[in-house]
């Protein structure tokens, strides 16, 4: 398993947010995190990244715990946050430098695979720009050429699609999809069902805080015997019934 979360319970300021939240994911896999507003989607990617400590459980990434080694955990992951977090006396060539250092890319190595990405997104001419003059979508643009330019095994990706025009948003897609191919995984949060439904594996519905269903579109159809549902039908049931 390239991500497993056992029991894991933990929040903000001692205040339980998630509770007994347990699944995996595995090598070569898409999985969406799905749920409303206030669920516990974020606190559960928190935990996952390290910025949060659980109340208790216990999160492991390509098998090591964060504890046993903060630095090869944290080099096994990419993060997408749902608002781009840049820095503004960066320009996009001391983004790209930036982010290739820290994980320890010689400047070949990354801009090898840099140039390649700045070329999907539209972005090979503004190297030299700073983040002043992008737009909130070009921003979201720069912080997935950074997340894909390291290739990690996990990628956590929140609400990715916000901000992107549609083909920005098919260029990430099959991004995604070619990362799935090389084994690597995903976790990505998304109110966008009907993509999630066309191109994610597996399926992690949380509300209010724990794990309503878990597994394949197939899984939770039968769990919930509701076959044939659409992934929103299924959504809107599990979460208005409670």
């Amino acid at each position: 398993m390239v991500l497993e979360i056992k029991n894991l319970t933990g929040g903000y300021n001692r205040k339980k947010v998630i509770e007994n939240v347990t699944f995996n994911i595995p090598k070569g896999n898409i999985t969406a995190l799905i749920g409303l507003n206030g669920a516990g989607k974020s606190t559960t990617i928190k935990h996952i990244l390290g910025l949060l400590k659980p109340m208790s459980g216990e999160i492991k990434v390509d098998n090591i715990t964060i504890f046993d080694n903060v630095e090869q955990y944290r080099k096994n992951i990419s993060y997408i946050p749902e608002s781009p977090i840049l820095y503004e006396e960066l320009t996009l060539e001391e983004h790209i430098n930036l982010v290739g250092m820290s994980y320890g890319m010689t400047l070949e190595e990354t801009w090898n695979k840099a140039d390649k990405l700045l070329e999907l997104f539209n972005l090979s001419d503004k190297k030299k720009f700073f983040p002043v003059y992008f737009s909130k979508g070009m921003k979201q643009k720069v912080m997935i050429i950074c997340s894909f330019l390291v290739e990690p095994n996990l990628y956590i990706i929140d609400e990715p699609f916000l901000g992107l025009d549609p083909i920005a948003i098919n260029d990430l897609i099959n991004l995604m999809c070619s990362e799935k191919e090389k084994g690597k995984s995903i976790l990505m949060s998304t109110h966008i069902l009907a993509t999630a439904e066309r191109y994610c594996d597996n399926f992690i519905i949380i509300h209010e805080g724990k794990i309503l269903a878990n597994g394949t579109l197939d899984d939770i159809r039968e769990q919930f015997n509701m076959s044939g549902a659409t992934l929103d039908e299924i959504y809107l049931k599990l979460t208005k019934g409670n």
